[in-house]
C-alpha cells in the first residue's frame, strides 16, 4: 500500500508543481479561457465513425500525440495509458494481454487471446503477432468487456484496434531519430502523398537497436540486444465518389535476443530424482533485487529470428445515401526461432526452442444502413477465418526427471499442429426511441472447428526413443512419436484429436442522453473464447484433450459527462462478469512430475469499477487519471496443483497476475518560448498492485505492487521537435512473472531505467 500512496502523492505533487508554473506564467490565464476545450476523439467502436463520449461504453481512445510523448513503441507499453489493461510475458516469452481481468496466460504460442487486436479493424489473430502493431499510428481504441459480436470470438477481455495513419491528399513527410541508454538507437520516417488523382500513398519504416542490457551473475557475459524493424505500405484508391479501397502490406523482424530469468529458488520437479545438478542448483544463491542481473548457458545463442507480414484489403460501396458494403480480406503469415532460457542459470537445466509457423486467412462481408433521420442504424454481415498452425517445442535439459530408471535423454519436441476454421453470422440494431433514449442489440452466431495432430517426439538421437521403449510393448525407432496407446502401451504414429463447438454472442444495450454533454448506459454482454489444445509432452493421447471453451456474461453500468465547458471529461464504470470454465495454463501432475499445463476453473466471477478523468483547466496544462478497481474470485470449489505440486483449493482465490489496483496518470504543461518556439513537460505514472503469478497464493509466486515514473520535456518549432525523456526514472525493480518450469523458481524482470533523447522533423 506504501507504494500505491506514494503514486498517487507523486501525481498531486506533480500536478501541484505545474500549476505553480502556471501562475507564473503572465499570458497563459488568457489564453486559456479562449482554448482549453478537450480536442473531441472520433473512434469507429461500432465500426461506424461517432464521438468517443457517444458511444456507450467504456472505450479508452489515445491520440498519436498522446502515444508519441509517452513513450509508446509496442502494446505492452499500454500499460502506462490504458486504466485495466496489464501485459506479462509467459513462462517462454509470448505476450499475454488481460483487460479487467480477462485474459488468457499459455506458454504456448498459437493460442488464441481473450484481448483480440486489430489494425484498422483487420484482426492480427495470435498475440504473437502484435509486436509491430503500434506503429505510425493516428490513434488507438481499447474497448473493455467481452466484444465478440462485432469483433469476433474469443474477445472476452476486450479488443484494441489500432487505427494506422492514412495517405494523405497532398505531400507529408516526417522523421524521428532516438538516442538513449544502452546505445539505443531508433530510427523512423515516413512519407505520404498523392500518386494520381484517385490513389494516395504512405510508406512507414522503423529500426530499433540496442545494445545488451542483461549482466550475467557468473561470468563477465551480456545479453539483451534489441534488433528491430517494421514498416508498412499503405494505398488508397478512390476510382468512384461512392467506391473506395484500402490496401495494406505490414510486416516485421524481429532478431533480437530473447530474456533470460533470474534465479530464485531450486524446486525440484521429481524430488529424489535425478541429481546431475542438484548439488549445484541447491547451492545457487538467488538474484538480487536488480533489474540487469540474470544468467544463462554459456556458449549459447539467444538470438530470435521471427517475422510476420500481412496484406489485407478493404473495400467499401456505397450502394446509396443510406446503405455501405464493406469486404475485409486479410492473409497473415508468423515464423518464430526462439530460444529461450527459463531457468535463471548458467547450468543446462532447461533451454527451450520454440519453432512456431502460423498462416490465418480471414475474410469479413457486412452491409450497414440507416433510416431516415438515422432514427434506426443496422448492420448484418457474415466472416470465415482458416487457420493453420504449428507450433513445437525443442527441449535440451539435464534435470530431475529426465530419464526413465537407467536410461536417460535430454532433448525432446513437444508438437502441437492445428488447423482451425472458423465462421461466423453476426448483426446489429440500434434504435431511437425517443430524443434522449436509445438501445443497441447485437448477436453473433460462430461455429469452430479445430483439428489437432500432436505428439510427444524423440528428437532423432534415439535417447527419449530407447528412454520409452523401456515401458512400450515395441521399440520405438528414433525420430518417431514416444507417446502411448494406454491399452496396449504400443507407441502410436500421432495423436490426432478434433474439437467442434457452436456458441451465440449477444449484447443488449440501453442508453440515456439528456444533453450533448451526457450520456447514461446500461449494457448485458455474453462473450465466448473458443477452447484449447495444449502443447505438452504426453505421455498418453488423454494429455492433449483440448479445455473446452470459456464464457464471460457481463453487465456494466457507466456515465460519460462533459463538463465545465467542454474543458473536463469524466468517464465511470461499474461492471460485473460472471465468469464460466476460465481457462488458464496452470500446473498438473504428470508422468514426467508436476508441469505446466491446461486447466478449466468451472465458476469464478469478476466485479469492480472504473473512472477516468481528462482535465484542461488552462489552455496549457492537460491532466489525465485513470484507475481500476478489479476483484476476481474462483466461487466454486475446484482443487488443482500449486507450483509447488502441493493440492490446493482455490475457491476464493484472486485470479493470477490480476491486482485489485491499478492506477495511470499523466500531467503536460506546454508553453511558448521566445520566436514562435514552444515547450512542454510532462510526467506520468502508472501503478499496478500486489497479487500472485500462480493459484495456491505461494508466497515465493507474489507480484509485488509497484509504480513506474516517467518524465518528459520537449520544444517544437513547428516542423522540428527535439524531446528530453527518460522511462521508470527511479529505476523501481519489478517482476513481470514467475515461473516453475523445471528444477527452479525464476522471474522475469521488467526493464530499469532507460533515458535518451528524440529528434523529429515533419514536413508538410
Amino acid at each position: 500500500m506504501r507504494s500505491h500512496y506514494w503514486a498517487g502523492a507523486s501525481l498531486i505533487s506533480i500536478q501541484l508543481l505545474a500549476c505553480g508554473s502556471i501562475r507564473a506564467a503572465d499570458t497563459a490565464a488568457g489564453a486559456a479561457e479562449e482554448t482549453n476545450q478537450l480536442e473531441e476523439v472520433v473512434v469507429t467502436a461500432e465500426k461506424r465513425s461517432e464521438r468517443a463520449r457517444d458511444v456507450p461504453m467504456s472505450i479508452t481512445a489515445v491520440t498519436a500525440e498522446q502515444l508519441e510523448k509517452q513513450g509508446v513503441v509496442a502494446v505492452s507499453d499500454l500499460t502506462k495509458l490504458v486504466p485495466g489493461f496489464t501485459y506479462q510475458p509467459s513462462d517462454y516469452g509470448t505476450p499475454i494481454y488481460t483487460i479487467r481481468g480477462i485474459g488468457f496466460k499459455d506458454v504456448a504460442v498459437a493460442v488464441a487471446p481473450t484481448v483480440s487486436v486489430y489494425v484498422d479493424q483487420v484482426p492480427v489473430p495470435y498475440s504473437a503477432m502484435t509486436a509491430g502493431a503500434a506503429f505510425d499510428l493516428d490513434r488507438l481504441e481499447v474497448l473493455k468487456g467481452p466484444q465478440g459480436t462485432l469483433f469476433g470470438q474469443n474477445s472476452t477481455g476486450g479488443a484494441m484496434n489500432f487505427i494506422a495513419a492514412k495517405p494523405t491528399d497532398h505531400l507529408e513527410a516526417g522523421a524521428d531519430a532516438t538516442y538513449g541508454r544502452f546505445n539505443e538507437a531508433d530510427v523512423q520516417g515516413f512519407l505520404s502523398g498523392p500518386i494520381s488523382d484517385t490513389v494516395s500513398a504512405r510508406v512507414a519504416v522503423r529500426t530499433e537497436q540496442r545494445d545488451a542490457w542483461q549482466m550475467s551473475e557468473t561470468r563477465n557475459a551480456k545479453l539483451g540486444v534489441r534488433d528491430f524493424s517494421t514498416g508498412r505500405l499503405l494505398l488508397d484508391w478512390k476510382p468512384r465518389q461512392d467506391l473506395r479501397f484500402e490496401f495494406n502490406a505490414n510486416g516485421w523482424l524481429d532478431k533480437s535476443d530473447t530474456q533470460a530469468a533470474q534465479f530464485v529458488q531450486f524446486a525440484p520437479t521429481v524430488p529424489g530424482g535425478y541429481q546431475d545438478l542438484a548439488p549445484a542448483l541447491s547451492k545457487y544463491v538467488p538474484a538480487r533485487n536488480d533489474a540487469r542481473v540474470a544468467d544463462w548457458d554459456p556458449n549459447t545463442n539467444f538470438r530470435r529470428d521471427d517475422s510476420f507480414h500481412q496484406f489485407s484489403l478493404r473495400a467499401d460501396w456505397d450502394l446509396n445515401d443510406a446503405m455501405t458494403l464493406t469486404s475485409i480480406t486479410a492473409w497473415s503469415d508468423f515464423k518464430q526461432h526462439a530460444p529461450v532460457d527459463s531457468d535463471g542459470t548458467d547450468l543446462d537445466n532447461f533451454l527451450l526452442t520454440i519453432r512456431a509457423a502460423i498462416q490465418s486467412f480471414s475474410q469479413e462481408l457486412r452491409l450497414a444502413g440507416a433510416t431516415p433521420e438515422k432514427r434506426m442504424r443496422w448492420m448484418i454481415g457474415t466472416s470465415y477465418q482458416d487457420d493453420k498452425a504449428r507450433d513445437d517445442q525443442e527441449g535440451n535439459y539435464t534435470a530431475s526427471n529426465s530419464g526413465i530408471g537407467p536410461l536417460r535423454y535430454h532433448d525432446f519436441i513437444n508438437a502441437n499442429h492445428q488447423k482451425i476454421d472458423t465462421k461466423a453470422a453476426f448483426g446489429s440494431l440500434d434504435f431511437k426511441l425517443s430524443d434522449t433514449w436509445s438501445a443497441q442489440s447485437s448477436v453473433r452466431y460462430t461455429k469452430y472447428d479445430n483439428h489437432f495432430l500432436g505428439c510427444l517426439f524423440d528428437p532423432g538421437d534415439g535417447e527419449l526413443a530407447a528412454a520409452f521403449s523401456q515401458i512400450a510393448s515395441a521399440p520405438i525407432a528414433p525420430g518417431a512419436c514416444v507417446t502411448l496407446n494406454p491399452t496396449n502401451f504400443a507407441a502410436v504414429p500421432i495423436v490426432s484429436k478434433n474439437l467442434d463447438e457452436s456458441n451465440v454472442s449477444w449484447r443488449a444495450g440501453l442508453n440515456w442522453k439528456p444533453s450533448q454533454e451526457s450520456l447514461y448506459y446500461v449494457n448485458a454482454t455474453k462473450g465466448f473464447k473458443a477452447g484449447s489444445f495444449p502443447t505438452v509432452p504426453g505421455l498418453f493421447p488423454n494429455q492433449f484433450d483440448p479445455i473446452k471453451q470459456e464464457s464471460v456474461l457481463a453487465y456494466e453500468l457507466g456515465t460519460k459527462q462533459t463538463l465545465l465547458s467542454h474543458s473536463l471529461q469524466v468517464d465511470a464504470a461499474a461492471f460485473y462478469y460472471d465468469y464460466k470454465d476460465k481457462q488458464l495454463i496452470g500446473y498438473i501432475t504428470t508422468a514426467f512430475g508436476n508441469l505446466p499445463g491446461l486447466v478449466s476453473i468451472p465458476k469464478s466471477r469478476v466485479v469492480g469499477g472504473e473512472l477516468n478523468v481528462t482535465w484542461k483547466p488552462l489552455s496549457s496544462l492537460t491532466v489525465t487519471a485513470g484507475g481500476t478497481y478489479v476483484d476476481s474470485r474462483v466461487t466454486d470449489n475446484f482443487t488443482t496443483n500449486d507450483p509447488l505440486n502441493n493440492q490446493v483449493n482455490i475457491e476464493g482465490e484472486a485470479f493470477p497476475n490480476t491486482p485489485r489496483w491499478l492506477f495511470t496518470g499523466d500531467v503536460e504543461y506546454d508553453f511558448h518560448l521566445r520566436n514562435g518556439i514552444a515547450a512542454y513537460v510532462g510526467a506520468s505514472d502508472s501503478y499496478k498492485g500486489a497479487s500472485f503469478a500462480a493459484f495456491g497464493e505461494v508466497p515465493l509466486y507474489t507480484l509485488h505492487s509497484y509504480s513506474l515514473a516517467d518524465l518528459r520535456a520537449g520544444i517544437n518549432s513547428g516542423n522540428w521537435r527535439v524531446e528530453l525523456w527518460g522511462h521508470n526514472v527511479t529505476n523501481k525493480f519489478y517482476a513481470q512473472t514467475v515461473t516453475h518450469v523445471v528444477d527452479t523458481v525464476a522471474r522475469i524482470a521488467g526493464m530499469p531505467a532507460t533515458y535518451g533523447i528524440t529528434v523529429g522533423y515533419r514536413l508538410k
